[in-house]
């Protein structure tokens, strides 16, 4: 039988112990459009983890190795830097295409659950608690005021709000929101009759300051929004 761990571990374990204390949850990140659900990316998986991982002196590495014809065989190790010690496992996944592309999907799909399974990573969904580090359970809405919906559409996703559901075009309107990389903001209808401004693009690492500018993110919509008025009361944080 292969062996998966060294001699000895408890120098190991212990290291563990104190990354597992101290890693965040991985957040969801991701669609899949086939099973239309969401799931945590290999770089959530990493992001979350990584800090932790370094501060307590594990050396992560993935590679793969030889398995029957038609599979991936992936090797995911732990290694104490200052002992020496490690533990490892093999995942072992069929190929959904022998091709470059199919040996590539199935690498980065066991990379990730095999990272996450090694560490005791959870996972979690990207809302506005998790971001802002609020127990479950905080009621960051006003009393007496309910998260409109935004406007339905069959499949829609949060980019197809740049398209037909644009209805204001305001410049002064949206210079007054935070400028930062990779966000465009678009003015939307809500189902209450209300103006929106909505966040569109890579959201994910700009949620923090997102929040703290009034944003909230809707989980049934998976988008980041907010009123339009007293748009120049946002801070200029960057």
């Amino acid at each position: 039988m292969e062996k998966f761990c060294s001699e000895d571990i408890k120098d190991l374990a212990g290291a563990m112990l104190k990354v597992q204390a101290e890693i965040n949850p991985a957040i969801k990140d991701s669609a899949n459009p086939f099973a239309k659900s969401r799931y945590a990316s290999l770089n959530s998986v990493v992001t979350a983890s990584r800090e932790a991982l370094l501060k307590n002196g594990i050396w992560v590495v993935q590679y793969p190795v030889p398995v029957e014809s038609g599979n991936l065989g992936l090797i995911t190790r732990l290694t104490h830097a200052t002992s020496g010690q490690w533990q490892s496992c093999l995942m072992v996944m069929p190929l959904a295409k022998l091709d470059p592309q199919g040996y590539g999907s199935a690498m980065t799909y066991a990379r990730r659950y095999s990272m996450a399974a090694m560490i005791g990573l959870i996972v979690e969904d990207d809302d506005a608690e998790s971001a802002c580090g609020r127990p479950k359970g905080y009621d960051s809405k006003p009393k007496n005021e309910s998260i409109p919906s935004l406007p339905e559409k069959p499949n829609a996703s949060p980019h197809d709000y740049l398209t037909d559901k644009v209805i204001l075009n305001d410049p002064d309107l949206l210079a007054n929101f935070p400028k930062l990389d990779g966000i465009n903001y678009q003015a939307v209808k809500a189902n209450d009759g209300q103006i929106c401004i909505v966040a569109i693009g890579n959201t994910i690492s700009k949620k923090n300051i997102l929040s703290a500018n009034g944003f909230r993110w809707n989980p049934n919509r998976k988008v980041w929004w907010r009123y339009a008025e007293a748009a120049w009361q946002f801070s200029t944080l960057s």
